[in-house]
């Protein structure tokens, strides 16, 4: 089964990802900026989705993503790790999350989830 494990040692392995706690969780973050958080109940976690996004992939798979109400304004989304097909999919997630943080300079270092490496 896919766990917090995962997230932590696949956000890691991303270009100049550090870990942050804030909020008493660990947060994921690149030059400074967080791209994914990894709530205490470790049942799921969070990542950058721009708002017209997100509601396709909740109206989608309304059992893998949502959104808190009390995170309804932001421009995030919420996976249910129990939901993951595989850790392939966990990486495309984290991978495009974190190419929404990253500096152009890095962003364009790692290639977009489903884009042709060559």
């Amino acid at each position: 089964m896919i766990g917090a494990d995962d997230v932590r040692r696949i956000a890691l392995s991303l270009p100049e990802t550090v870990e942050k706690e804030a909020w008493s969780m660990p947060t994921f973050r690149v030059a400074g900026r967080m791209f994914v958080t990894v709530p205490d109940d470790g049942t799921s976690f969070a990542v950058r989705c721009p708002r017209h996004e997100r509601e396709e992939l909740i109206a989608a798979e309304p059992e893998k993503f949502w959104v808190p109400p009390h995170e309804a304004s932001s421009a995030w989304v919420r996976v249910r790790l129990a939901a993951l097909e595989d850790l392939d999919e966990l990486h495309d997630i984290l991978v495009d999350s974190w190419r929404q943080a990253a500096p152009d300079r890095l962003a364009d270092t790692v290639p977009a989830p489903g884009s042709s490496t060559g």
